[in-house]
């Protein structure tokens, strides 16, 4: 009796261990998919965020020579 309650209870720790590792590899795919999304983002932004950034230069280098 005591053995098939060990097997169930093993079962079950295989089971819910399982499910941890898919949910696990879930957050990774998740992780990866906004991590790419971020990187698109920059790079399509990449060139506007430099030029502002050279518009703030022209800026101070006309204020600081004045």
């Amino acid at each position: 009796m005591f053995s098939k309650i060990n097997e169930a209870l093993r079962k079950l720790v295989v089971r819910v261990q399982d499910e941890a590792g898919q949910a696990l590899a879930e957050y990774g795919l998740i992780i990866a998919l906004v991590a790419v999304a971020a990187i698109g983002a920059l790079a399509l932004l990449a060139g506007g965020i430099v030029n502002v950034f050279g518009d703030v230069e022209s800026e101070l280098t006309g204020a600081a020579g004045s």
